[in-house]
């Protein structure tokens, strides 16, 4: 389609070295290749764009195509007649109520968890705080401050 070989390359090299110059030569292919980065940018956010929106087509398509089959195979598939599908009932079983007699092994494990229930755990150790340094005001502070030192030319004078 569009090819441009060595040929035509160094032809278009010579040809702008001699009508551009040398010394404008390195400022212009900069120019050039900033150009030539741009217009890639912008056809790979082309490209990208395009792609995207393929992509969403695709999948809807595919939505569509799921859908149908999915309607096919419940259609297909009889109902189940029975609420207890292989022994599972969504209704829980009967509990057993709190007034009937408790047997012995029962009554032994629950005289044991409220003895376990009874004892107290032991207390945490307690980390000693750190003393809080006493606050100052800021004249207490401006006083306690030492005097600066003079120089030892203006004490001997």
């Amino acid at each position: 389609m569009f090819d441009i070989g060595y040929s035509e390359l160094l032809l278009i090299a010579v040809v702008a070295l001699v009508v551009i110059g040398p010394k404008d030569l390195p400022r212009v292919m900069r120019m050039v290749g900033g150009w030539v980065g741009k217009g890639r940018a912008m056809t790979r956010h082309v490209r990208a764009g395009f792609d995207t929106m393929m992509r969403e087509a695709e999948l809807d398509e595919m939505q569509k195509q799921w859908a149908k089959q999915n309607e096919e195979i419940m259609r297909a598939t009889p109902a189940l007649v029975s609420d207890d599908w292989m022994g599972v009932t969504d209704t829980p079983a009967a509990e057993t109520p709190a007034s009937e007699p408790f047997s012995v092994a029962d009554e032994s494990a629950r005289a044991a968890a409220v003895a376990e229930a009874e004892v107290e755990p032991a207390p945490k150790p307690v980390k000693p705080r750190a003393k809080a340094k006493p606050k100052t005001d800021a004249k207490t502070a401006a006083a306690a401050k030492p005097a600066p030192k003079r120089r030892a030319k203006a004490a001997e004078a």
